[in-house]
């Protein structure tokens, strides 16, 4: 047995998978489609082609500030979530104490609980101790929803690492920062890239958390397109999001080529 299908069950999963694919991804293609649309409303089947609304939504100052704004979040939630979830993620995976199940449990716990309720909690937590920057607590808020994934990811990277050869690293005589930057980052390379890209997508498309902290100077992108909406249903909208499907696949292909999320998506 060398662990793959093959047979009946074989046949009967392809065309199963292609229909989970195309449910999937339907709603994608249609987004995609009617942003190319030349009406001035939104229909399907569109009608016509034209790049017209791309280029407004390119040349829209609101866009600009927005994407800017969503983009140095994500990045600097991103960042924060990896400065603070590898050392929990070794500490839960290399280290024996009292409590490490509850610690554990208590790391993660924010992908339990709805963003929204979380939200609410923040922004008590915020008013209670009168703390009015608004990138500020964004960037905490974020943090606290993203850092989960990086833990989850890089504690699994651990888990398959090979703590041997930290070890004859160390009886080399190689200091811990060498044996860390040589040997364990590339062992655990695609759990952090995989950790790196749900933070950042997570933050960067993040509308429950967003929703009770951004003002008028500080408006991620989904509260952008929720404005949108909410004023005139146009083509415009679904060019917006189609330059953030484009965006995310970007920054997955790029990751792929760097460290090689497939094999962190085998762990």
């Amino acid at each position: 047995m060398n662990g793959r299908l093959s047979g009946p069950i074989a046949w009967a999963l392809y065309p199963l998978t292609v229909a989970m694919m195309v449910f999937i991804l339907a709603p994608l293609l249609i987004v995609v489609a009617i942003s190319f649309s030349d009406s001035a409303y939104v229909m399907f089947p569109p009608k016509g082609f034209t790049l017209r609304w791309y280029s407004a939504v390119i040349q829209e100052a609101d866009f600009q500030s927005s994407l800017v704004f969503s983009t140095l979040l994500a990045v600097g939630a991103t960042v924060s979530a990896l400065a603070l979830g590898v050392p929990a993620a070794f500490a839960v995976a290399r280290y024996q104490f009292p409590g490490r199940a509850a610690v554990s449990a208590i790391l993660l716990s924010p992908l339990v609980f709805p963003v929204l309720i979380t939200g609410v909690a923040l922004l008590q937590l915020f008013s209670m101790i009168h703390s009015d920057n608004t990138p500020l607590n964004m960037l905490i808020a974020h943090v606290l929803v993203t850092a989960p994934y990086v833990i989850r990811t890089v504690t699994a990277s651990l888990m398959l690492a090979d703590p041997t050869l930290e070890d004859a690293a160390r009886t080399l005589g190689a200091g811990r920062w060498r044996v860390f930057r040589r040997i364990t980052i590339p062992q655990i390379a695609p759990g952090l890239a995989a950790g790196a890209l749900f933070a950042f997508m997570v933050s960067f498309d993040n509308f429950p958390i967003s929703l009770w902290f951004a003002d008028a100077q500080h408006n991620p992108i989904p509260l952008l397109v929720f404005q949108m909406i909410a004023n005139v249903f146009e083509p415009s909208i679904a060019a917006v999001y189609t330059l953030m499907i484009l965006f995310a696949m970007a920054i997955v292909v790029v990751l792929e080529k760097l460290t090689g999320l497939r094999r962190a998506m085998a762990m």
